[in-house]
């Protein structure tokens, strides 16, 4: 099973990025998409549940901003050196 290279969770919302590769024009081409996620537990259950967000309550708000800017800085800080890490490799 395909597992997120990075991961942050606040309470109980959880933000991952994953890595896809795809064909295209004859090549291979790695692209990332990142998933937005809520942990609940039911009243009259003991199971904790995951749920990919559809709906925001307003108290969900603060959390998906400070989870984005993370999201951000990795995806534009940290795949910018990986990407100067394999020009100087070349």
């Amino acid at each position: 099973m395909n597992r997120p290279i990075q991961k942050w969770r606040v309470s109980n919302i959880e933000c991952a990025v994953w890595e896809n590769k795809k064909i295209f024009n004859g090549g291979e081409v790695s692209y990332k998409t990142v998933t937005l996620s809520r942990s609940y537990k039911k009243k009259d259950e003991d199971t904790w549940r995951n749920e990919v967000i559809n709906n925001l309550r307003r108290n969900d708000i603060a959390k998906l901003k400070a989870i984005l800017n993370k999201v951000e800085d990795y995806l534009f800080f940290d795949d910018k050196e990986h990407k100067e890490e394999h020009e100087e490799e070349e």
